[in-house]
């Protein structure tokens, strides 16, 4: 391994003290020697190398494999997935197909038991207008007969009522009359009442008037007997009451 190192050295030292070619980035280096320094580098490289190359060449080799297998694979797959494509293809158009028709014989039952229930109902509708009719016509009938009956029945309770309420009108002007002759009478009464009222009320306040006038005289002569009284005690004599009581006396 040693040499080998020399000779690249060697190699190295006679490109760098060659002669350059004039113009250009070339030299020129003795061939011979080169070739020789070459020669003594494949020598010195060891054996393991070459193994190394074999390895590398098999590997090579076992890529080389792969990729065709690959490739190989890759066309296999494509013709299967091909062949499965247009197999699925033909079910899915026979698929379709099979449900068109099928669809195509639901659609004309369809239709069929559609125009059936059509007709059913046409039918059933017939009878019903007809039965229908007849009821309304029973009914028109029915409601018309009560009809006149209530608008009798109503022409004679409107002519009752006009009748009685005539007959109320009368005795409600009757009861007017009195109710008025009442009112006058209780206005006189009142008034009569109000009169002796009044009148009582001066006769009373007359007669309370001279009965103060009374009580006020009685008072003063009362007090007027006190008075003397009381000077009477004070120049210690007794009062002469029975005087005082006799003037009283006769003025009542």
């Amino acid at each position: 391994m040693y040499r080998v190192f020399e000779a690249l050295d060697e190699l190295v030292a006679i490109v760098e003290e060659a002669r350059s070619v004039p113009m250009t980035a070339s030299c020129v280096v003795p061939r011979g020697d080169v070739l020789e320094l070459l020669d003594d580098v494949r020598d010195a490289l060891p054996p393991e190398l070459d193994d190394a190359q074999d390895v590398l060449d098999h590997r090579d080799k076992l890529i080389n494999d792969a990729r065709s297998q690959a490739d190989k694979t890759v066309g296999d797959a494509d013709e299967e997935a091909r062949t499965l494509l247009e197999d699925a293809r033909a079910d899915a158009d026979r698929m379709l197909a099979d449900a068109k028709a099928q669809a195509d014989r639901m659609v004309k039952e369809a239709r069929a038991h559609a125009e059936e229930l059509v007709r059913d109902a046409q039918a059933e509708a017939d009878d019903l207008v007809a039965e229908g009719n007849k009821q309304y016509e029973s009914v028109t009938g029915r409601a018309r007969v009560e009809a006149d009956r209530l608008i009798e029945s109503g022409q004679a309770s409107y002519e009752r009522s006009v009748a009685e309420g005539e007959a109320e009108k009368a005795r409600l002007v009757s009861q007017t009359e009195v109710v008025q002759a009442a009112h006058a009478e209780s206005a006189r009464v009142i008034d009569s009442a109000h009169a002796e009222s009044d009148r009582l009320r001066t006769e009373c306040d007359e007669y309370i008037d001279g009965k103060l006038g009374e009580f006020e005289e009685l008072l003063g002569t009362t007090l007027r007997s006190v008075g003397r009284g009381r000077q009477q005690l004070r120049l210690s004599g007794a009062p002469d009451f029975a005087e005082a009581d006799h003037r009283a006396s006769r003025r009542r």
